[in-house]
């Protein structure tokens, strides 16, 4: 075996391989995870039914309309999710992360420009149309666009994890407590633009 691919583990050699192993869910030794409560899971512990409230749904921005571990606790140890998600005229699903899950859409109904930055600052872009699908890997930023400034676009998306994350890049940069000189600094600008541009960020 290659010893650059070996770690020092408080003097126990491990496989870099199998550390990487450890970054998603967590594998089960039972069919599932009961609740903490009641008698054990029944047909409604399995069943979700929130996403109804998409059915003639026309919300005037953005919306993402979850069905992860939170809302069903039955995916506890399933690594999978889902999402519905629904994109007004010209509205922007903003750059952001899932940093526990790659991400499966497929567009429903519209269209929708949407891309993903990798690790080497490439963009790699798409315009889907219905019923096309687009794969955005784990952990890298990534959005979605509906360039259609008349009609909206539904997309339902696929996660690999129960509870995959997300970190929206505009809130975590500019909706946290990181002072304004450090980001002023960062974005080679002035404290007074920084301050402008975290008035408008709603959390």
């Amino acid at each position: 075996m290659n010893l650059a691919s070996m770690v020092d583990l408080g003097g126990e050699m491990m496989n870099l391989a199998s550390i990487v192993d450890l970054g998603g869910d967590a594998d089960i030794l039972t069919d599932y995870i009961s609740p903490p409560y009641g008698n054990g899971p029944n047909a409604a512990f399995f069943t979700y039914t929130g996403l109804r409230s998409l059915v003639g749904a026309q919300p005037s921005n953005f919306t993402v309309y979850k069905a992860s571990m939170t809302e069903l606790p039955s995916l506890n140890g399933q690594s999978v999710s889902y999402a519905a998600l629904y994109y007004p005229p010209g509205s922007v699903n903003p750059p952001h992360t899932h940093p526990r899950s790659s991400e499966l859409l497929f567009l429903l109904v519209g269209s929708l420009e949407v891309g993903f930055v990798d690790s080497n600052n490439k963009l790699i872009a798409q315009t889907l149309q219905q019923s096309d699908m687009f794969v955005f890997p784990k952990g890298l930023l990534h959005y979605q666009y509906n360039l259609d400034n008349k009609n909206p676009a539904i997309a339902l998306s696929a996660f690999g994890s129960a509870n995959a994350g997300t970190v929206s890049i505009p809130s975590a940069v500019f909706g946290s407590d990181i002072y304004d000189p450090i980001l002023a600094l960062s974005f080679n600008t002035d404290a007074e633009t920084i301050r402008k541009l975290k008035s408008g960020i709603t959390n």
